[in-house]
C-alpha cells in the first residue's frame, strides 16, 4: 500500500461570522494525484491557504510525514516541503526567467550565481516544455500561459513532498497543459504527494488518482476517480444535476448594430479584423492562447496603441488606442486577469462593485449614504452575492466570487453599451460559471452586446450566439446555430483547411 504523506484532520477556520471551512479530513499519499473539488466559496481555497501557510486553522491538525506541522507562513510550509503554484500570478514581468525562477526559494544563495544554477534552471524549463524560452529573457516578454509554466517550473525546483497546483492550466492551451499534465505525472512518480484543485472537471477525471470534493465548507466524499463520472462528480459538488444554460440562440437577429469592427489590426498579432455586434446577442471569440482573440478584446477597448482600426459604437466613430475613448464611447471590458488589472483585492466588495460609477453615488465629490446603498443593493442582487458580506474584502472571496464582481462592476449601467470579457469564467468551477453566464445573458437580454473569449468548447456551445474562430492573429469562420465541436476545435488549432484563412462573414444589417 502507498504511503501516507499528508493527513488534514478535522481542519476549521472562520472569518468573522463565516464559517469557510468545517470538520475537514482527507488524506493524500505519496505518489498520488488527489484532486480538491467543489462549488465556489466550498472552502476548497481556504484549505489550499491553510496548507500553504497563509493561513492558520482555528481546530484540528495538519500531518506530513506523520508528524503534525506548524504552517505559520509560507516561508514555514516550503521548509517543511509544501510547494504552491497559486491561480494568480505571481511572478514579476521586470525581471527575467532565471530570476524568476529562483524568486522565493529558500534555498536559494543571496548571491546568485547564475552558472552554478542554470543546468538546473534549464532542466526545469523544459520540464514544462519552455524549451523555446531562454533564461535571460525578460518575463514580460512571455504570454500569459508561459508565465502560469515558469509558476508552475518553480514550484517542481523546490523538491517538496507536497505539490500544491491552483487552477494551474486556467490560462492555458491545450498543448501547454499537457505539458503541466506531464510534469505533474513526474513528480507523483518521483513520490511526492500533488494535490490538485481544478474547475476542469475532465481534466480531474483524466489526471487525477482520486477525488476529494468539498460543500458548504464541508468535506463531503472522497472517492477513486474510476469510480466517478461527470454527471456524479457534478451532483456530488452541487447536491444536484447542474442546470445548463440554455446557450444563446435567443437574441434578436434584427437587433440594432451597436458595435462594428474594421480593418483591426494590432502587428505582429492581429491582421484585418472585423465584426459586427447587434444588441441582444452574445458573440465568442474561439482560439487558443496566441491566437489573437486576447488581442481583439483589448484593442477594441482602447488598451493597445499600436491597434489600427474603424472603430464604431451605434454609429459614433471611436478613436483607437485611447481607453478614454472607448469608455466614453460606452465600451466595458473585463481583463482576463482580475488580479493586476481588476479588482482592489484589499478593498471591500461595495468599494469594488462601485468603483467606476463614483459620480452616481457621491454629492459635491462626498458619498452620498443613500444613493451609495442603493446602488449596491441593485448590483448584489443582480450578482447573487449575499449583501451582509458587501464589506468583507475582495481578495478573501473565492475566485468565482471575485469574479462576478468584476463582471458586475460593469452590469446595470446605462452608460455601457458594449461588454467585452476575456475567458470571463477562468478559475471558475461549474456552478460559479452558470452564475456568470447568467449575468451575461441578462446583459445580453438588457440589449447591450456582449463579446468574450474562450478557448473551451462547453462554454463557447453553452453561451454563445455567434462564435468567431481565429488562428494565429486571423479569423477563420463564423458560426451560428448548433456549433460542431470537432469542427470548431479543428479551426482553433490548425486554422482553415488547407492552411488558409476562411472570410469572415458578416450579419447583414
Amino acid at each position: 500500500m502507498s504511503t501516507e504523506m499528508v493527513r488534514i484532520d478535522r481542519l476549521a477556520k472562520s472569518f468573522g461570522r463565516t464559517r469557510a471551512v468545517r470538520d475537514a479530513s482527507f488524506s493524500i499519499t505519496a505518489g498520488e494525484i488527489h484532486a480538491l473539488c467543489g462549488h465556489n466559496g466550498a472552502g476548497k481555497s481556504t484549505v489550499v491557504k491553510m496548507l500553504s501557510g497563509q493561513e492558520a486553522p482555528d481546530e484540528g491538525a495538519i500531518l506530513i510525514g506523520g508528524a503534525v506541522v506548524d504552517l505559520r507562513s509560507r516561508q514555514a510550509a516550503q521548509r517543511t516541503g509544501v510547494a504552491l503554484v497559486d491561480q494568480e500570478l505571481s511572478v514579476v514581468p521586470a525581471l527575467t526567467v532565471a530570476d524568476n525562477l529562483m524568486l522565493g526559494d529558500l534555498r536559494a544563495h543571496w548571491i546568485n550565481r547564475r552558472r552554478a544554477s542554470g543546468r538546473r534552471l534549464r532542466t526545469l524549463l523544459d520540464r514544462v516544455g519552455l524549451t523555446h524560452v531562454g533564461l535571460d529573457q525578460p518575463l514580460g516578454d512571455l504570454s500569459i500561459g508561459e508565465r502560469q509554466l515558469i509558476e508552475i517550473a518553480r514550484a517542481l525546483g523546490q523538491d517538496a513532498r507536497l505539490v500544491i497546483l491552483d487552477e494551474p492550466t486556467a490560462t492555458l492551451s491545450d498543448v501547454e497543459s499537457a505539458y503541466v499534465y506531464a510534469a505533474v505525472r513526474a513528480v507523483a512518480a518521483a513520490g511526492c504527494a500533488v494535490l490538485f484543485v481544478s474547475h476542469r472537471l475532465g481534466e480531474v477525471l483524466d489526471l487525477c488518482d482520486r477525488v476529494t470534493v468539498m460543500r458548504d465548507g464541508a468535506v463531503v466524499a472522497t472517492t477513486p476517480v474510476a469510480d466517478l463520472t461527470l454527471d456524479a462528480l457534478i451532483v456530488q459538488m452541487l447536491g444536484e444535476a447542474p442546470h445548463r444554460s440554455a446557450g444563446g440562440r435567443t437574441g434578436d437577429d434584427d437587433g440594432a448594430t451597436v458595435l462594428a469592427v474594421r480593418g483591426l489590426t494590432v502587428p505582429g498579432r492581429v491582421s484585418d479584423f472585423g465584426l459586427e455586434l447587434r444588441a441582444g446577442r452574445v458573440y465568442a471569440l474561439a482560439g487558443q492562447l496566441g491566437s489573437g482573440a486576447s488581442d481583439v478584446l483589448r484593442a477594441i477597448a482602447g488598451l493597445v496603441p499600436a491597434a489600427t482600426a474603424r472603430l464604431t459604437v451605434d454609429g459614433t466613430a471611436v478613436r483607437p488606442g485611447h481607453p478614454a475613448a472607448a469608455i466614453r464611447a460606452g465600451i466595458a471590458f473585463v481583463s482576463g486577469d482580475r488580479k493586476s488589472e481588476g479588482l482592489f483585492l484589499g478593498q471591500p466588495i461595495s468599494w469594488n462593485l462601485l468603483a467606476t460609477r463614483l459620480p452616481r453615488v457621491t454629492r459635491f465629490g462626498v458619498i452620498d449614504p443613500r444613493r451609495w446603498s442603493a446602488a449596491l443593493g441593485v448590483l448584489v442582487e443582480l450578482c447573487g452575492l449575499d449583501r451582509k458580506r458587501s464589506g468583507q474584502a475582495v481578495g478573501s472571496l473565492s475566485g468565482g466570487n471575485q469574479q462576478k464582481v468584476f463582471v458586475g462592476r460593469c452590469l446595470g449601467r446605462d452608460d455601457v453599451r458594449v461588454l467585452l470579457l476575456d475567458d470571463p469564467t477562468r478559475g471558475v468551477d461549474v456552478g460559479g460559471r452558470a452564475a456568470i453566464h447568467a449575468l451575461l445573458r441578462d446583459a445580453a437580454g438588457r440589449g447591450l452586446a456582449v463579446l468574450f473569449s474562450s478557448t473551451e468548447l462547453e462554454e463557447l456551445r453553452d453561451l454563445a450566439d455567434v462564435v468567431v474562430t481565429m488562428h494565429k492573429g486571423e479569423t477563420v469562420r463564423r458560426h451560428e446555430g448548433d456549433l460542431a465541436e470537432t469542427a470548431l476545435l479543428r479551426e482553433m488549432t490548425h486554422g482553415a483547411a488547407g492552411g488558409t484563412t476562411a472570410t469572415l462573414t458578416e450579419e447583414r444589417p
